[in-house]
């Protein structure tokens, strides 16, 4: 069945009345426990041999226990049943159970019909209790569920799957900010009108000059393949800052998508801390290679950053005025915005930062929230913004809660879905994964009670539309990251990409109904305030790093996009140098590959490179060689890895992947990266840019390691010095 997504422009703020808006509904079973759709005891299901059936652990009874017994887990066991249900739809998994070893928790997996669904905490309890897994999808007919040990430890009672009850998506549109503009208010009434009902596009741009400056690459691409534009765009606010700020024109795209192309504008914060802190004079000037939002980068100690008459305290204080100026100028052309700052906070989980991969977060979940608040009261109170819709960043993890700011400071909660590469559950590799993480969507639901709306601000696979309607997991929007995680099949099928944005479920830019209200009329050219005065303008902007939930792989991966902190602590400094602009020496009518290198040092060598072609002929990537020459006194074997290489291109196909065709290998003294492809560059047309790293193969760190030279060959022959 397809569902209609034509809602009307004009009667929005009319059609919500805050009054008649019913509670929604926690997650449960089905109502009719007496008769569940499927139940049995532990003991009588398939069990492995390392577990068995007992009424006492250790001499010591266990009253309370249905049936003959429960199954005491241990080790790496396992509890495998199968369930058949008349119909494909979502399912509630409840087991009875108790866990009094751990007071922190115990973790426990669950599979279905062969594939992880994650994994779950046991709390601990000395009493029988009732843990849910949550909705899952079951198969028409015959399913396999299996629980298996984590860190195992706990009695299982009895299982029942049961139809589940869904949720109420219904959400009042009350903003925390009492005091939000016409249109920020209209923009609300939207949302949550279509909330559950259908899903809103979205799609991130590049930042500052990337693209080769043409930040319309991604909604090109879209629009060629699709016939239409997102609805939403991603924008980040990151070069508004103290250190290097310059402008960037974000805030004048930002204008002209919601007042002359009728979008709707989500924006978030990458801000960054110098990294030697200690030594930073406020106001000072900082390059931005010696800037990073990284905690392990920079002596920042955040939980002084809500402390007021400290250093770092002042420092947040600035960088919140340089964001409040270009908030205020957006505030000033009538444009709202969903803003998502201090993004993804947890990380890595945990309560006390040990998970966090950026600065915000790193002092733990009580000074992130005092931080978001003091952000929030400094926007709000101090410099009068009020067209923000507030967008807090969650994680599904049993601590997530600890980490949210409070009603009363967020209007939507966000989920960062990266569960292509990493976090994946369902056997595959290499190819998009479509799947609506459902599950996840309904543990968000219940963060808040049901009160807040639940989107995906960010994500690489976009879930496809048979999986969004039969899991009913209701997102509020969807945005993939830029470059090869919307044009690459690696991440997203065109066919996919074409079915949603073409189908009555997703809500394009042409469907949006006019949500300018009876505001101040705006004008064209939006009014934009003087750039910043600045030193000068990078050429280069570090990207922003998109960091997926922890994964259960032990692959070491550094410094890419994405970045998982599985790398091992290493006690060498990382120093990233620019390397300079390698030339062909051929003559300007001839090829002329133009090769850009930074390379960081560390317990990794990480390198990121962009390649054009500056001549009259197109460069043969197959003719290609690029050398880096360096110095190392180790005689330890050594890995490679390419891990994002992609062709930017200013015209269809606008971006092809060539990750798997880029190869390293290592000599005496150099690494030579060579191209087993057929494709070529076109002076003028794009440029390749890609970012590899290489290791010692037990991954010890290189201690006296030292970059030398860069030489470029094109057909056999030095073209590059």
């Amino acid at each position: 069945m397809r569902l209609t997504k034509k809602i009307g422009a004009l009667s929005l703020c009319a059609a919500l009345s805050l009054t008649t808006l019913a509670s929604p509904l926690p997650i449960t079973a089905a109502e009719d426990t007496s008769s569940p759709l499927y139940y049995s005891e532990c003991e009588d299901l398939t069990i492995s041999s390392d577990l068995k059936v007992t009424n006492a652990i250790y001499g010591e009874s266990k009253p309370g226990y249905t049936g003959d017994g429960f199954v005491w887990m241990q080790s790496s066991g396992t509890i495998t049943m199968t369930v058949e249900v008349p119909e494909t739809g979502m399912y509630s998994i409840v087991t009875r159970y108790m866990q009094e070893l751990s007071k922190e928790g115990r973790l426990q997996y669950l599979y279905v019909n062969g594939k992880s669904t994650g994994s779950y905490m046991l709390p601990y309890t000395t009493d029988w209790k009732d843990f849910n897994f949550g909705l899952h999808k079951l198969n028409a007919g015959k399913n396999t569920i299996q629980i298996k040990s984590g860190w195992g430890y706990a009695y299982f009672d009895s299982v029942t799957v049961d139809y589940g009850n869904m949720p109420d998506l219904t959400v009042k549109p009350e903003l925390c900010d009492s005091q939000a503009t016409e249109t920020t208010q209209i923009l609300m009434n939207y949302l949550t009108s279509v909330y559950g009902k259908n899903i809103i596009s979205g799609q991130q741009e590049i930042y500052g000059g990337g693209n080769d400056g043409n930040p319309e690459l991604e909604f090109d691409w879209i629009h060629d393949l699709t016939g239409k534009y997102p609805a939403i765009r991603g924008f980040d606010f990151m070069n508004y800052n103290p250190l290097y700020g310059w402008e960037d024109g974000t805030t004048e795209r930002v204008i002209d998508w919601v007042n002359n192309r009728n979008g709707i504008a989500a924006g978030c914060w990458h801000i960054n801390v110098p990294k030697n802190f200690s030594s930073y004079k406020l106001g000072d000037p900082v390059d931005w290679k010696e800037a990073t939002y990284k905690p392990t980068e920079t002596d920042f100690d955040t939980s002084k950053a809500v402390v007021p008459g400290t250093k770092e305290y002042e420092y947040v204080q600035l960088i919140i005025k340089d964001l409040a100026e270009q908030l205020a100028i957006i505030q000033d052309n009538n444009v709202p915005i969903m803003f998502r700052p201090f993004h993804e906070a947890e990380g890595n989980g945990g309560i006390n930062g040990e998970g966090s991969w950026f600065w915000w977060s790193s002092a733990g979940a009580s000074v992130y929230k005092q931080l978001w608040k003091m952000l929030y009261t400094e926007l709000t109170e101090t410099y009068g913004i009020h067209n923000i819709i507030w967008v807090y960043n969650s994680y599904d993890y049993s601590t997530s809660e600890a980490w949210y700011p409070g009603d009363e400071y967020v209007d939507i909660v966000g989920f960062d879905k990266y569960n292509t590469v990493y976090n994946r559950y369902d056997g595959l590799s290499g190819v998009p994964n479509e799947d609506a993480i459902s599950s996840t969507f309904y543990d968000l639901v219940n963060l808040t009670n049901g009160k807040k709306m639940v989107a995906m601000p960010e994500n690489d696979t976009i879930p496809n539309l048979e999986n969004l309607t039969i899991e009913k997991a209701g997102w509020l929007y969807f945005c993939p990251w830029y470059g090869e995680f919307i044009m690459s099949e690696s991440y997203n099928y065109k066919d996919t990409v074409v079915d949603l944005y073409k189908s009555d479920y997703v809500i394009t830019l042409d469907e949006l109904p006019d949500l300018k209200g009876t505001g101040v009329t705006p004008s064209k050219k939006p009014v934009v305030s003087p750039s910043p005065v600045v030193s000068e303008t990078p050429s280069e902007t570090p990207s922003p790093v998109i960091t997926p939930s922890p994964s259960e792989t032990t692959t070491p991966v550094v410094s890419t996009t994405p970045e998982v902190t599985t790398t091992p602590e290493v006690s060498v400094t990382p120093e990233v140098t620019p390397s300079p602009e390698v030339t062909s020496s051929a003559p300007i009518t001839d090829v002329k590959p133009v090769v850009k290198v930074t390379t960081q040092e560390g317990g990794s060598i990480n390198q990121n490179y962009t390649i054009t072609a500056a001549g009259t002929k197109d460069v043969d990537l197959s003719k290609l060689a690029i050398r880096y020459y360096y110095d190392k006194s180790s005689k330890k074997d050594q890995s490679f890895w390419c891990d994002n290489a992609g062709l930017q291109l200013s015209k269809a196909p606008y971006y092809v992947n060539l990750s798997p065709d880029v190869i390293g290998t290592f000599h005496d003294g150099y690494l030579e990266i060579t191209f087993d492809t057929s494709y070529t560059l076109t002076p003028g047309a794009g440029s390749l840019v890609m970012g590899v790293r290489f290791a010692q193969s037990d991954w010890s760190s290189y201690t006296d390691f030292e970059g030398k030279d860069v030489v470029v060959y094109y057909d056999g022959e030095i073209v590059s010095k």
